[in-house]
Parts: C-alpha cells; structure tokens; sequence
C-alpha cells in the first residue's frame, strides 16, 4: 500500500522532513520527503494501511516549532520498490 500525503502549514524550516523520515523508521515504512517550492511537505509512505495511518496521525503532531494545519492523503498505485526511506531535494 501506497499513500502520498502533503501537509500544508509551518513545516519547513523547522525539521519536519527529519521528523518524518524518523516516523518511518520506527513504524517501519519506505519511501521519501521532500519540500515543495509553494510550502508545504510531500511525502510518500510505502507499506501496511495500518501502519500508514498510524504514521499519518503522527504528522499532525510535527517537531516542536512547526505548525501543521492540513494534512492531505492520496493513497495510489504505485509499484516502485523502495528500500529505505529518503530525505530529497
């Protein structure tokens, strides 16, 4: 299972990238983060729909300076294998 989420708010600037990235590996998620040039963060989560969700209500927490004020979720076909998961920009 594959969702892509954007998150909308103050997340960039403030570590939300790591903070996902570190979310994925405790839950045991693949896939990657990045920032987009109008705001916001995407990211991609690769593996269970329970632990997607699960990792999903922890982004409206975000690291202590941020301030998340949406949190969209497009859950899609997507067959590329990922390893791990990466911070790009």
């Amino acid at each position: 299972m594959v969702a892509r989420v954007f998150v909308s708010g103050f997340v960039q600037n403030v570590g939300y990238r790591q903070f996902i990235k570190r979310i994925a590996y405790e839950i045991g998620l693949t896939g990657w983060v990045r920032n987009l040039s109008d705001g916001r963060v995407e990211f991609l989560f690769s593996g269970s729909r329970d632990e997607i969700k699960k990792a999903i209500e922890e982004c409206w927490k975000g690291p202590f300076l941020s301030e998340v004020t949406s949190v969209d979720v497009e859950w899609v076909g997507d067959n590329q294998e990922y390893k791990d998961f990466e911070i790009r920009t």
